[in-house]
C-alpha cells in the first residue's frame, strides 16, 4: 500500500513563490528580494513542472491591485497594532497619529519588494490551479503569447 502524497499548503506556497502548478519550482530566479537590479526577474517556465510563468502579454499589470490591497491591509494592521500598543486619540493636541504615519510610510517603503514579490506569486496563483499529479498531465499553453510582443512596453 503506497502513501499518498501530501498536498503542499497554498499559503506556504504563494508566501515562499512556488510555482501554483506543482508547489515545488521556485518562479524568481533570484532569492533576494532586495536585489533591485535582479529581484522581479522570472523564469520563463517553471524549472520543475515547465508551467509558463507568463500567461498573456502584459499578465501582471493586475497585481498593481494585489499590491494595492496588500498595502491597504498592511496599513491597517500597523494602525490597529499602534492603537493597542502605543494608544492614540483623535485630539488636536495628540500627535501620535503623525507618528504613526511616519511609521508606516516607512515600514510600506522597506517591505514594498517583499509586496511585489508576494502579489505576483498571489496572481500567478489565481489564474494557474494546482495539479496534483502534475508530472502525468500535460501542460496547457497559453493562448494569447505573441513571441514578437513580449516585453514590448
Amino acid at each position: 500500500m503506497s502513501v499518498p502524497e501530501k498536498k503542499p499548503f497554498y499559503l506556504w506556497s504563494v508566501l515562499n513563490n512556488r510555482c501554483p502548478r506543482c508547489r515545488e519550482g521556485k518562479i524568481y530566479t533570484h532569492n533576494n528580494p532586495y536585489n533591485f537590479s535582479k529581484n522581479m526577474q522570472m523564469p520563463t517556465t517553471c524549472p520543475s513542472c515547465g508551467q509558463p510563468t507568463e500567461l498573456e502579454v502584459g499578465f501582471y499589470y493586475g497585481t498593481g491591485y494585489v499590491s494595492y490591497g496588500l498595502s491597504v491591509a498592511f496599513t491597517v494592521a500597523t494602525f490597529v497594532a499602534w492603537k493597542v500598543l502605543i494608544g492614540m486619540t483623535f485630539d488636536i493636541d495628540d500627535n501620535r497619529i503623525f507618528y504613526w504615519l511616519a511609521t508606516d510610510i516607512v515600514l510600506l517603503v522597506l517591505t514594498q519588494p517583499l509586496q511585489m514579490r508576494l502579489s505576483r506569486s498571489l496572481w500567478l496563483s489565481w489564474f494557474v490551479s494546482y495539479d496534483a499529479k502534475w508530472k502525468e498531465h500535460e501542460i496547457k499553453q497559453p493562448e494569447r503569447i505573441v513571441e514578437g510582443q513580449m516585453n514590448n512596453w
